[in-house]
């Protein structure tokens, strides 16, 4: 056996190399949250919702999709109304959203490209382009975090727009694909997955999927036909809400998460090496 001072040089080594001790265990079981819905806001139903991000005193901002019609918008949290809107060139397909510092970031569904604007006046200050397709953002107070539709997050310097790193998001079962919107709550990435009713609690260090959040019905039956699928996530910290809703749907809701009755659950934060340790 090492020595206690070489087995601590060596999980450093492992720690830079990014090795991590695996989170998961044959009898690990994931959380699965449910939820309340706690307010039910009025939402426009034309809205191909893409990415959302709550702003500051009840406004929302939220970028919506498809060729022709996509738009950076914000909008009163209580009424729905739209109080600002910008239309995005026909040939950009609009995808997430999120805020840095007093700038609004848009990224583009196949285009390769991000939009920067002034959060006040909605005027494009600049661009910045990357090399995968661009689904959701979010910014986690250091690095801006994007999806692609796959089960990789791209973590890209908010001055620079420069990629810094990537990382790859499984749960038990492997990779978890089709990853989309993006929102950094409380130390963790929430993330819709395409054509589920569900929202992965992923872990920014490792990459393992934390818990889930089953949303399943939300939606009242009888707009399920004209709508799509769940999409956006927004949060007020001050305020500490949670905001969801989804393409063409009439509503947004304030959810609260109902954690299960008792199940084992994987650890709160990655497990690395260093951490068996200490």
């Amino acid at each position: 056996m090492l020595p206690r001072s070489l087995f601590l040089i060596f999980c450093l080594f492992c720690l830079w190399g990014g090795i991590c001790i695996p989170q998961y265990t044959p009898n690990t079981i994931i959380p699965v949250y449910t939820y309340r819905v706690v307010h039910t806001y009025p939402h426009d139903p034309s809205a191909f919702t893409q990415g959302l991000v709550y702003e500051k005193a009840d406004t929302l901002i939220e970028g919506t999709g498809l060729y022709g019609q996509s738009t950076l918008r914000r909008i009163n949290l209580r009424t729905g109304t739209i109080l600002d809107i910008h239309l995005l060139p026909s040939t950009y397909f609009g995808e997430g959203v999120t805020l840095y510092k007093d700038t609004i970031i848009q990224v583009t569904y196949k285009e390769h490209t991000a939009f920067v604007y002034d959060k006040k006046t909605f005027d494009q200050i600049g661009t910045f382009t990357y090399d995968t397709e661009g689904w959701g953002v979010t910014f986690d107070g250091t690095s801006i975090i994007m999806s692609d539709g796959s089960a990789t997050l791209h973590f890209f310097d908010p001055c620079t727009f420069e990629k810094i790193k990537t990382l790859s998001v499984y749960d038990d079962n492997g990779p978890v694909t089709l990853l989309n919107e993006l929102e950094f709550i409380k130390g963790e990435i929430y993330a819709n997955v395409w054509l589920t009713d569900r929202i992965a609690r992923i872990s920014p260090h490792s990459g393992a999927v934390i818990a889930w959040i089953d949303l399943e019905g939300l939606l009242p039956e009888p707009f399920q036909e004209t709508a799509d699928v769940l999409n956006g996530i927004a949060y007020d910290a001050q305020k500490n809400r949670l905001f969801v809703t989804g393409k063409f749907w009439p509503y947004l809701y304030e959810i609260e998460l109902v954690p299960p009755d008792s199940m084992d659950s994987p650890p709160d934060s990655p497990r690395t090496l260093i951490e068996f340790i200490i």
